[in-house]
């Protein structure tokens, strides 16, 4: 059964500011806040006086940011403003500083925390975090870095054609939001970034994303606990580590976590470590994943098109033999097309303790070398539905 999404969130609210001037009350440019665009001089301050123009407004604002180079440090842009029709448009780059210190103790570069309707449009965002990755490559004592652009306690979020340039860590983060929307987002970092997801979700309901290229060198989405109705779409994932739900289960407080009714539609995977994956610790932490849809994905020489990884432990510091609490249940693979990089195409490593079910297997056409791959199925239990290649390893 298709999912149901809020989709309540339109441009419609956002594009009867931008045509009918008559609405506009505010055009506010951060350049006449003393934002210099010269990409050297510190525009923080300007852009937050500017922000609170905007916010302090009752009627609708845009906050324009003309072309060239912002220099910004770490900043926070506040809610609880008088409008819900805010428009941050952005036509030139804002840049963080060379010195990767200035923002790598941060948990985020730039964070806008309980916002109700904004709609962020265009621009560029370069932390720079080339720097702190040569540092971790080095093996020196480095800091863990900062995460780009993050939404906290938000709703009513669009995000429509922004370009995110080597994230010190995640690009963007969705944290305890509802109702947001991106669009035709860009974001590349090198393939060998440490912890670059693309784009981290927690806690949030309502997500979409669509019509995006990630090239980046972790996961390209990837889906924390306690997320509910994501819609992910047309989206062109690699390098990276695919898109993950997981990992979920790790600590005790996560008792309960929960991801359920996501649709992932559509995706091409290219020279990514994983394709479609979920992941949980070997803990007895309880918790559920139900209700996913992985659609008409393309595959291109993918190491782990499709996996189910519930022994997840990251530099084997793990508890042996517990069984992950976690019940995975009603995921449909529908129509995933392409080729592996490894032999082991499907891989579906469930919980002893609590085994998948319900997973569906329909119309799969995966290829090693030319050659037919393989599937290993360990407690995991579902049913196929028209051509399978390689064969079913789904027990009944």
């Amino acid at each position: 059964m298709r999912p149901t999404f809020d989709n309540s969130l339109s441009p419609s609210l956002l594009s009867s500011l931008l045509s009918s001037s008559s609405s506009i009350q505010r055009f506010i440019n951060v350049r006449n806040f003393g934002a210099r665009n010269d990409g050297k001089t510190d525009a923080t301050q300007a852009f937050l006086n500017a922000w609170d123009a905007a916010c302090s407004s009752t009627n609708p604002s845009i906050l324009y940011v003309p072309k060239g180079e912002y220099l910004l440090k770490p900043l926070q842009f506040e809610g609880n403003c008088k409008s819900s029709k805010i428009v941050f448009q952005i036509d030139g780059t804002l840049v963080a500083p060379n010195d990767y210190r200035e923002i790598a103790t941060t948990h985020h570069w730039i964070m806008f925390h309980k916002i109700n309707g904004l709609h962020i449009k265009g621009g560029v965002l370069n932390a720079k975090g080339k720097y702190l990755w040569n540092c971790k490559a080095s093996y020196q004592q480095c800091p863990n870095g900062a995460k780009t652009l993050g939404f906290d306690n938000s709703k009513n979020i669009f995000i429509d054609g922004l370009t995110s340039i080597d994230s010190q860590m995640f690009h963007v983060t969705i944290n305890a939001c509802q109702n947001i929307k991106i669009t035709r987002m860009t974001i590349t970092a090198h393939a060998d970034s440490p912890n670059t997801d693309g784009i981290h979700i927690a806690l949030s309901s309502g997500v979409t994303i669509l019509d995006s290229t990630i090239k980046t060198g972790d996961d390209c989405i990837s889906i924390g606990p306690n997320n509910q109705n994501l819609w992910i779409e047309n989206i062109h994932c690699g390098p990276g580590h695919g898109i993950s739900i997981g990992s979920l289960g790790r600590e005790k407080s996560e008792e309960g976590v929960m991801v359920q009714n996501v649709m992932v539609k559509s995706v091409t995977f290219t020279g990514t470590s994983n394709g479609l994956r979920i992941k949980t610790f070997s803990t007895p932490v309880n918790g559920r994943v139900k209700d996913i849809f992985f659609l008409g994905a393309h595959m291109n020489n993918v190491q782990n098109p499709i996996i189910i990884d519930q022994n997840y432990c990251p530099h084997n510091s793990c508890p042996i033999g517990q069984g992950s609490g976690i019940q995975i249940n009603n995921v449909v693979y529908k129509g995933i097309r392409g080729t592996s990089a490894s032999k082991m195409a499907l891989n579906f490593e469930c919980s002893s303790k609590k085994p998948c079910a319900g997973l569906t297997l329909q119309d799969i056409k995966l290829s090693y070398h030319n050659e037919i791959p393989e599937c290993e199925g360990e407690n995991a239990y579902g049913k196929v539905i028209g051509f399978m290649q390689p064969s079913n390893c789904l027990g009944h």
